[in-house]
């Protein structure tokens, strides 16, 4: 039987975070919980669950989590965001995975994710392809230096789980749009050695076709009126990117 540790980086999660650790009950054999400076009750709740508390300021996911895995307990870590939660499927799969005695060829695990956005499961909109890799070996396996949307990458084969792992991006509208504008913040750093100028093309040729890659091409028309905010959103966060880069550049007289 493998052993497994459970990690959470939180933040002001207090109201999401038991539903993430309920549905990993009997899976994990060390909750792991890096907070960077709650104001709520985060950290009174995951006492709670007997976590083991580890606190840091936040500079992006992948630093914080790169800095947490080397901390954890055990070989195997099932690392979940508070937004995330396991379904019945794959706590299922999850549980026999684990029980399993004979030697694991892999170094990680993609889990498919069932995105919800303004309280519905978003089917298409660009998304039903969305994976990531949660389950992996502690000393293998490390978050690339990316400030946004940084992927595990690893020593060995990456196998995948066939359930999905629920995920709940969204709180309200001014929230979103308020995480939007952060990750523009971040990416503007990954994208500025690639853009040598921002043009029209960078600015209106990209989001329009972000919008129609998502709303046309990958279905968002099916999801309704969710799936065109999912699009548009979508548009607007390449548009915020080249914004925030320009404006940096002239402050700096670039």
């Amino acid at each position: 039987m493998k052993r497994v540790t459970l990690l959470i980086p939180a933040v002001n999660a207090a109201d999401i975070l038991p539903r993430c650790i309920e549905s990993c009950r009997g899976l994990y054999d060390e909750l792991l919980v890096v907070d960077s400076g709650s104001a709520d009750t985060t950290l009174a709740v995951a006492s709670g669950y007997g976590a083991r508390i580890l606190q840091r300021d936040y500079e992006n996911s992948a630093s914080q989590k790169n800095w947490a895995i080397p901390q954890a307990t055990h070989e195997w870590i099932l690392l979940l965001d508070t937004d995330e939660w396991l379904t019945t499927e794959l706590h299922l799969e999850l549980a026999a995975w684990k029980a399993a005695t004979e030697p694991d060829p892999h170094d990680g695990y993609w889990l498919y994710r069932a995105n919800h956005f303004m309280g519905r499961r978003v089917r298409f909109s660009g998304w039903q392809g969305d994976k990531v890799i949660r389950v992996f070996r502690r000393d293998r396996c490390r978050y690339e230096a990316k400030q946004v949307h940084a992927e595990i990458t690893a020593a060995g084969p990456i196998g995948r789980f066939a359930h999905r792992l629920n995920h709940n991006t969204f709180v309200d509208i001014p929230s979103w749009e308020t995480k939007l504008r952060r990750y523009a913040e971040w990416q503007a750093g990954d994208y500025d050695a690639r853009t040598p100028h921002i043009t029209p093309y960078h600015t209106l040729v990209k989001p329009a076709w972000r919008f129609l890659k998502h709303y046309v091409l990958r279905g968002g028309i099916l999801d309704g009126y969710v799936g065109y905010k999912v699009s548009a959103y979508a548009a607007w966060a390449v548009w915020l990117r080249y914004d925030v880069l320009r404006r940096r550049r002239a402050a700096s007289g670039r």
